[in-house]
């Protein structure tokens, strides 16, 4: 083999070993699965694409765009059309980042108090409930920061009286809640939410509500974002439609988000992704008539699902639907056999045992996934 092989150079390993962390080495890396060939139900994506005109209109804007400079006054734009996007309340700013989960990230960096004598020689935290999205731990731990997960209850609602408990033990730095919840899809219980947010301020912790999948869901928490100021509200506009893009962006009060911004790398957004954001915001009907469709097809999809036999179907307030079935290997490879590519978390927390997540889709793509689900059971 091939001297600079990784697998048959000693010396390659002995420098892994050396300066790559050992977290970090123990660790999986994000894996996106192959879709080359397939019907794509597995990430959330928005499945409808721009029409021709759009896209010859946006072509156009793109190709103006001056690549040979870094990015400058177009940044500014686009932050004020996403403040008059997210109607901002007076007093509160947004910033930018290369999707939501860089947001995530630049928040446990900027959060990362180290241990001394006025923490107890401590370790910041960070806490959400599990099954939850995994960059919240992720991003704590190579970040400096001990996390922790706290268990739904079996119908994934958020398990108050051990929230409040490990609020009051680890006195968390951060607290995660993504409303609606991924990949449960559900929104949590409206009273169990604000005694959580309540629970943390008083240890002067910050609380993330992550709405990531709020063009989906009947209810916002940017009505009572005002309430508290150790609230920050996290959104992309990934499920918007631009999951391509990679844009995100995170709402508080003016000297918060003028501290957490001191973290954010320079030029973070692309003059690319700024325009095309623009270019999309400008055609914010189009894109709300898309997601008008996908909650159509998602009740759709849940009236169906529940005369399947063996399958539980949970409620979704999302772009996706959580359903358990007798075999969630067995399902998932049939599916996939048959040309539709989901998501298997059946091993992602013991709550998800034979759990498959299914993306909502177009009428003509839900359609093929359901005869492929049907004979894959």
């Amino acid at each position: 083999m091939p001297a600079n092989d990784p697998i048959t150079n000693p010396a390659l390993d002995t420098l892994i070993q050396r300066r790559i962390r050992p977290d970090v080495q123990a660790m999986h890396a994000y894996t996106v699965q192959n879709a080359t060939g397939l019907v794509k139900l597995d990430a959330m994506e928005n499945p409808h694409r721009l029409s021709p005109e759009l896209q010859a209109g946006l072509g156009q804007r793109l190709g103006a765009v001056a690549l040979n400079r870094y990015p400058g006054p177009r940044i500014t734009d686009l932050m004020v059309a996403l403040q008059q996007h997210a109607a901002l309340p007076e007093g509160y700013a947004l910033m930018l980042g290369n999707g939501s989960d860089e947001l995530i990230s630049l928040l446990a960096l900027a959060c990362a108090v180290p241990p001394s004598e006025t923490n107890g020689q401590k370790k910041a935290v960070v806490l959400a409930p599990e099954p939850g999205f995994v960059m919240y731990a992720m991003s704590a731990q190579l970040q400096g920061l001990d996390y922790v997960g706290v268990p739904l209850t079996t119908d994934f609602e958020l398990d108050l009286p051990a929230m409040l408990a490990a609020i009051d033990q680890y006195q968390p730095a951060i607290t995660f809640l993504a409303y609606p919840n991924n990949p449960t899809a559900n929104l949590w219980d409206d009273e169990a939410l604000e005694a959580i947010v309540c629970a943390a301020g008083e240890y002067g912790g910050l609380v993330v509500i992550d709405e990531a999948y709020q063009p989906f869901a009947t209810k916002s928490y940017a009505d009572r974002l005002t309430r508290h100021p150790h609230v920050l509200l996290l959104r992309t506009l990934s499920k918007f439609g631009l999951a391509g893009v990679r844009l995100g962006y995170l709402v508080g009060q003016q000297a918060l988000i003028g501290q957490l911004d001191k973290v954010r790398p320079p030029y973070n957004v692309s003059v690319l992704n700024c325009e095309a954001a623009l270019f999309a915001l400008e055609h914010q009907a189009v894109f709300e008539q898309q997601a008008q469709d996908i909650c159509r097809q998602r009740e759709q999809l849940l009236t169906v699902l529940a005369e399947f036999p063996g399958v539980t179907v949970f409620p979704s307030q999302a772009n996706m639907i959580l359903i358990r079935v007798p075999d969630a290997q067995k399902t998932f490879e049939g599916m996939k056999a048959r040309g539709v590519l989901v998501k298997n978390v059946s091993k992602m927390h013991a709550l998800l045992n034979n759990c498959l997540r299914l993306t909502v889709g177009t009428s003509p793509e839900n359609h093929q996934m359901l005869a492929a689900l049907e004979t894959s059971l």
